[in-house]
């Protein structure tokens, strides 16, 4: 068992190394890469859809004769939803309507408020008018991930949403599909990679430009995502899946060793990893994973993942524990103890957090109604899930009285000529009444 997945004891010397060794993660380093998709970005902003069409074609084994061809219609979008069982129609519409009534409550309005002397101060909250939402194609498809980029967005009430998702070979996941029709998604192109991020960044003849790009991708689509910030507004740059539990030894082990294969059967470089004072149940724990791993249809990848970036932590407290969970600051963070709600005013730094035995970080992947586009890579300490705010934009209101615009030209004077703006100083100093 001990080659399937580190075993360490925070208070070993070496700890404190050993860690920063597994949390270790940089998403778009490669410069063949990057040189790659600088080449794209350039040829989709000159050429437009002739680029886009020529790396498709190329890429996904496509024979497409122009982007427009490349576009689902919400005839198709309503026909995918027909085709898929009436259970998983069933389970989309009742996930969609749980992230739907959760992300209503992010909703911000616009507010204003009135001075004494008249002057007006306030805040209007606007959406975008359009977004891109990058769905992944080929190897994984992930209806769920349709559902929590695009719902957020409508319920922010941006005007278009338009999604692009590659189909190499020409195949398409209708679940996908059937997703992008509960949620609302406006326009939809059978386009991937940097060429999919480039024509959404830049507009082309047939692509709308968006004003911000969201959901995950490849290295390829992270590294497009990186490089038109700017042009346009992103979600994140995402690492690799993670969870992070900590457990007080009560909870049956086998189902701690399925909530970290959950993140561990995502890809290679997920990260799992298990926090508890008792080194008898972390035993229990590594036994139920070495028995239950070979049962899993993806157990290569899982095996992979929890031998490269795994770890089962010895620690001598609750307290330790969420002193270490907050310095890893988890994008799933699981607290899988007696009283969650003590322990909760003390996590500082998590993407979402799952309280008690009986929630798995799963739920939250599909149906529990919070986001989980979830910040990763340690970047919880600064970053926020995705929600309708990311969509929201907020515009400064000032609208001064006479006797205000008096007031403030006075203080604005002192201020400006203290800066050297003279012009500053005199524009203000025009409304003064005296």
């Amino acid at each position: 068992m001990s080659d399937m997945i580190a075993r360490l004891d925070a208070n070993q010397p070496d700890f404190a190394e050993r860690l920063d060794a597994l949390l270790a993660w940089d998403s778009v380093s490669d410069h063949h890469v990057a040189d790659v998709v600088t080449e794209i970005l350039a040829a989709v902003r000159s050429r437009g859809d002739a680029a886009v069409l020529e790396y498709t074609n190329r890429f996904d084994r496509r024979s497409a004769d122009s982007v427009a061809a490349l576009e689902i219609s919400q005839a198709q979008l309503q026909a995918a939803l027909s085709e898929i069982s009436p259970a998983q129609r069933e389970a989309l519409e009742t996930a969609a309507e749980r992230v739907r009534r959760y992300h209503q409550r992010q909703r911000q309005e616009s507010w204003q408020y009135t001075e004494a002397d008249g002057t007006v101060l306030g805040q209007q909250i606007t959406a975008m008018e359009k977004v891109g939402l990058y769905v992944p194609g080929g190897k994984a498809s992930y209806p769920s991930s349709v559902l929590m980029n695009a719902i957020p967005a409508k319920v922010a009430g941006v005007d278009e949403v338009v999604m692009v998702v590659p189909a190499p070979d020409d195949r398409l996941n209708p679940m996908v599909l059937a997703a992008a029709a509960i949620a609302g998604v406006d326009r939809v192109f059978t386009v991937g990679g940097a060429q999919a991020v480039a024509a959404l960044a830049y507009g082309t003849e047939t692509v709308p430009r968006v004003d911000k790009i969201v959901g995950p991708g490849n290295i390829f689509v992270a590294t497009a995502k990186r490089a038109v910030f700017g042009q346009v507004a992103i979600d994140m740059i995402a690492g690799p899946s993670e969870i992070l539990v900590i457990c007080d030894g009560e909870t049956d082990p086998e189902w701690i060793a399925y909530d970290l294969f959950s993140q561990a059967e995502h890809d290679e470089q997920a990260q799992s990893i298990l926090l508890c004072p008792d080194a008898k149940y972390l035993d229990q724990v590594a036994e139920a994973m070495a028995r239950l791993l070979p049962q899993l249809s993806r157990a290569d990848i899982a095996r992979e993942s929890l031998a490269q970036r795994g770890a089962l932590i010895k620690v001598d407290s609750l307290e330790q524990a969420v002193t270490l969970s907050n310095r890893i600051a988890p994008e799933h963070l699981e607290l899988s103890v007696a009283d969650p709600d003590a322990l909760l005013p003390k996590i500082r730094h998590a993407g979402a957090i799952f309280m008690g035995r009986h929630t798995p970080e799963a739920l939250g992947d599909y149906c529990a109604g919070p986001n989980h586009v979830l910040p990763t890579s340690g970047t919880a300490r600064f970053s926020s899930p995705l929600g309708v705010y990311d969509f929201q934009k907020r515009s400064s209101i000032i609208n001064c009285s006479p006797s205000g615009a008096s007031v403030l030209g006075k203080v604005a004077s002192v201020l400006a000529r203290s800066e050297d703006l003279e012009a500053h100083a005199i524009s203000a100093e025009r409304r003064i009444l005296d």
